[in-house]
């Protein structure tokens, strides 16, 4: 297992999943803690207004901007699976994205990535055809696509020349498989053991699993979501490991 070097790791943040005057995140607090931010473009979540002031803040804060494209659907926040084919993933995903870049332009912002949301994040990750949608609009925008590493996120992405940046996530659970448990409602984080997570990975390359097996991870970026309730002490205590 290899180290990985703490100062090529960022940590970002899914950010702009709200509605109006509903919101379902921190992300005011935790533009100040996070390097990268990724936006919700309106389809599991979000709308122009909240995209709008979603752009400023991160133009404000030095805070680099992705597209966070998802589902169509607002009710399951984008969590319930869908049968898609590639050229589907590929018009969902450029919709969003075009969007997104709407706000970007206003703010003289260029866009960061490309990370796709919940459900249709997992499904990329196992089907390589619907992944080649993903990655073809990538690759017209000249940005990189986030996702998890050894997985069809990683594999198409590289294949086609579009950079790769696998991420780490330390609010969310990994199954022996190395695949990510995902809950429908968001629960706090143990603090603690989020960042020795972050830590054991990068300094051994490795996390544990939920059963407690030994998995390999290679990341650029460690996640925490804007909408666990303890959001900003955890993105906290991770960026006070990355800066270590």
């Amino acid at each position: 297992m290899t180290a990985q070097r703490s100062d090529s790791v960022s940590v970002n943040s899914d950010m702009g999943e709200a509605f109006g005057l509903h919101t379902f995140g921190n992300d005011a607090a935790l533009m100040s803690v996070i390097d990268v931010a990724n936006v919700a473009c309106g389809f599991h979540s979000g709308d122009p207004g909240t995209m709008d002031e979603t752009v400023r803040l991160a133009k404000q804060h030095g805070v680099s901007v992705g597209a966070h494209p998802g589902l169509p659907d607002l009710v399951g926040f984008g969590r319930r699976e869908m049968k898609l084919t590639a050229d589907e993933v590929e018009s969902l995903i450029r919709y969003q994205v075009g969007a997104l870049s709407g706000f970007l332009r206003k703010y003289d912002l260029p866009l960061h990535h490309i990370k796709p949301h919940g459900s249709l994040y997992g499904m990329l990750a196992r089907d390589e055809e619907l992944m080649l949608g993903a990655v073809k609009v990538a690759r017209d925008y000249g940005v990189p696509v986030f996702g998890i590493a050894g997985s069809a996120h990683q594999l198409v992405a590289e294949r086609e020349g579009v950079e790769f940046i696998g991420e780490l996530y330390v609010d969310l659970d990994y199954n022996a498989d190395g695949g990510l448990i995902i809950l429908r409602q968001p629960h706090e984080t143990n603090i603690v053991a989020a960042a020795e997570r972050a830590r054991r990975a990068l300094d051994t390359g490795t996390i544990l699993s939920v059963d407690g097996t030994e998995l390999p991870i290679t990341f650029g970026s460690i996640c925490v979501h804007s909408d666990t309730p303890n959001a900003v002490e955890v993105a906290s205590a991770v960026r006070a490991v990355v800066d270590g």
